[in-house]
């Protein structure tokens, strides 16, 4: 999940500056200079419309995503909101206030809901709204935690890994990864499979630990560095890996999108692409936004490209998401962009607050549900 194309050096720990982003830094700018594509007249051919909407407070510089609880959706914003609420009508079930402001969330295993805090604060509540414990990580948590086998699977930005009980907060084990020298200030995801939790590394690696003990399994390069500057060779994993049918398959940014095999990190196929942002997944396609702002899509089993849509050019896209004939996509103003599945033709639009929409759109039920910087969540629905 995008947060910003800032870049954070390793080695002190702080970011380069205030403003310095990928756009400013990189010295391959120049093609991110470009303006947006302008939106042409369209004559889609599906209907939609806004389902409800509901205000959980602004995400500021974080990326906060609804997590499913059975027909419900748990959602947060950055000062400190939590809400449960119904994912087809958008009633509210209850709203409690974390101790802290929030940096990451929502994580959950349909039973525990935990939210990464300011100051590296992580706290957990039941799916009642009902606070249960905080723990401490070692620095900040803008990586959305995961829960599986009774652990909670927390990612700080110095790249330390910790594992705590679920029930408790406890630390259970945990493991330091060396990063780059300089990597992408961003939120790289993680995914549990089985007894297995798959993390998205800075350096373009997959990593997978024993979610029992923290112990390596195995580890991958979904991407090599390559360049002659440190900036050149920032290839963090964009986004969530995602675990579909024995595989997960990731993208990075100045680097590969591909699939491997969950249960050893073999690969199945990469594909030369960059992407700030992550990938989905259905039966037959990869759909992932490359950051110059086009939307691809791969075949699944083989990786051959089934096709590509350059139309929103420089538009900062979110992952795409596979929703029944369509794909849709948000960008930096709102808007939400549904292109058909097989042909990646335009078929509709739809627009929210205005804001941008960094966060990776969510299916639950016949709803499609986005959440933006301004803190609207969303349900679009087809007429």
């Amino acid at each position: 999940m995008r947060i910003t194309h800032k870049l954070v050096s390793v080695g002190v720990l702080a970011l380069m500056a205030g403003c310095s982003t990928i756009s400013s830094l990189n010295p391959f700018a120049a093609k991110k200079t470009n303006l947006p594509a302008p939106l042409v007249e369209l004559k889609g051919s599906m209907a939609v419309r806004t389902a409800w909407k509901l205000d959980i407070g602004k995400a500021q510089e974080y990326v906060f995503a609804p997590a499913v609880v059975g027909q419900t959706l748990v959602v947060a914003g950055a000062g400190g909101d939590i809400a449960r609420v119904d994912a087809a009508s958008g009633r509210q079930i209850w709203r409690v206030k974390a101790p802290t402001g929030l940096s990451a969330g929502v994580g959950t295993d349909g039973a525990l809901l935990v939210v990464g805090g300011l100051e590296g604060t992580v706290h957990a509540f039941d799916t009642d709204g009902k606070f249960l414990w905080t723990a401490q990580a070692s620095s900040e948590v803008l990586s959305t935690p995961v829960i599986g086998q009774g652990v909670v699977v927390v990612r700080s930005t110095d790249n330390r890994i910790v594992g705590l009980d679920a029930a408790t907060g406890a630390k259970k084990w945990t493991v330091q990864r060396i990063s780059p020298p300089l990597t992408l200030r961003s939120a790289p995801g993680m995914v549990v499979a089985g007894k297995e939790v798959i993390i998205a590394q800075p350096g373009g690696k997959l990593i997978s630990l024993n979610l029992g003990t923290g112990a390596a399994r195995w580890e991958v390069a979904v991407a090599e560095a390559r360049g002659a500057t440190e900036l050149e060779r920032v290839t963090d994993i964009a986004g969530n890996p995602v675990l579909f049918e024995g595989d997960v398959c990731a993208v990075a940014y100045q680097g590969k999108v591909g699939c491997f095999d969950a249960a050893t990190g073999a690969p199945r196929w990469t594909k030369k692409l960059s992407s700030d942002v992550g990938v989905s997944v259905d039966q037959r396609f990869v759909f992932t936004s490359e950051d110059s702002g086009a939307v691809s899509a791969f075949s699944r089993d083989t990786g051959s490209s089934a096709w590509r849509n350059d139309k929103l050019s420089y538009r900062r896209l979110s992952t795409p998401v596979s929703y029944g004939r369509a794909v849709a996509v948000g960008d930096y103003q709102g808007i939400i962009h549904f292109l058909s599945r097989e042909d990646g033709a335009f078929l509709a639009r739809a627009a929210t607050d205005g804001s941008p929409i960094i966060s990776a759109p969510l299916v639950v039920g016949s709803n499609l549900i986005f959440q933006t910087q301004s803190g609207t969540v969303t349900a679009i629905a087809v007429e």
